[in-house]
């Protein structure tokens, strides 16, 4: 193991990212489609998947679909170079194992669970920035707190000029446990996916490729079940407006927030947005560590037939 795991990690990100952004626009707005209100008493510019992706184009124009993606970039390199690197050391090192050789679910879930949480935690600043981004739309089909930000650099000088370090981690306190959920879970499930397909392969003469799609899959499918409410809540926190002092004109914090949405908008609320972070997700999550697997051999092949 080196360092080359950690740097490897965050590209692989970025080109999965590439490709899943738009469905993450997506998901943002209508995250944020009906914020505290009750159920019928709000208009819906997003009716669906598909709507939504019309709708944009539509009002927006097509390169809206790649909105925040400067953000999103920044966002998945630091945390994925942190929880993949992390994850892969203590992999190597054999923190992940039982004493039988075999993979610890827990174990692979600690190690996830803190990489998605220190990543997190270091690329938070991203996460809102994206967020602000990938709100602004044309009053038409507007959801959400409308910040007038007109790139990544701007928002952060304007933030930060505003409101200091502080502002810029406006609500770290949701992205931890997000990530430490969705990270943990990911991983858990990818890695003993991995190991038990590597040790009872389903198919004859079965790639490691394969074996890093499939278990990729059912990392992603996990990792969007256990993230989608706190991801709601983290979206909703990012993307409300603040006071002079820099305070939420919505929620309070994470609690408040929770409750307002499980008040005004049911259990339900929790959810929205759920079939697209989930289409979004699962491909994303599976591009990631495929990408990750295909650059370590990658770097492999190439150190071998450098020595050689």
């Amino acid at each position: 193991m080196d360092g080359t795991d950690f740097f490897l990690g965050g590209l692989g990100s970025m080109g999965a990212t590439l490709i899943t952004n738009p469905l993450e626009v997506v998901k943002t707005r209508m995250q944020l489609q009906g914020e505290l209100a009750a159920k019928g008493t709000y208009r819906k510019p997003y009716r669906g998947i598909a709507d939504a992706f019309v709708t944009i184009a539509r009002n927006d124009g097509y390169a809206a679909l790649q909105k925040g993606l400067a953000p999103s970039l920044c966002f998945q390199f630091i945390l994925n170079s942190c929880r993949l690197g992390i994850y892969n050391t203590a992999n190597e090192y054999r923190w992940t194992k039982q004493a039988n050789g075999n993979q610890s679910v827990l174990k692979s879930a600690f190690w996830g669970a803190t990489g998605g949480f220190v990543g997190s935690a270091l690329a938070s600043p991203f996460f809102m920035v994206r967020t602000h981004l990938q709100s602004q739309a044309k009053a038409v089909i507007a959801v959400g707190f409308q910040h007038q930000h007109t790139g990544m650099m701007s928002a952060l000088k304007e933030i930060f000029q505003k409101h200091g370090v502080q502002g810029l981690y406006r609500g770290v306190a949701i992205t931890m446990p997000r990530a430490l959920l969705g990270s943990g879970g990911q991983l858990a499930a990818f890695g003993y996916t991995k190991d038990f397909l590597t040790r009872r392969p389903i198919l004859a003469n079965q790639s490691e490729t394969f074996v890093s799609i499939a278990a990729g899959a059912v990392g992603g499918t996990v990792m969007a079940i256990t993230m989608t409410p706190p991801d709601v809540i983290a979206t909703r926190l990012y993307n409300q407006g603040v006071d002079a002092k820099g305070k939420g004109i919505y929620y309070k914090g994470v609690i408040d927030c929770c409750i307002k949405i499980i008040k005004t908008e049911g259990i339900a609320g929790l959810y929205k947005g759920f079939w697209p972070h989930y289409m979004r997700i699962g491909p994303h999550a599976t591009l990631v560590l495929l990408f990750f697997d295909e650059l370590k051999l990658l770097r492999t092949k190439y150190y071998v037939s450098k020595v050689v």
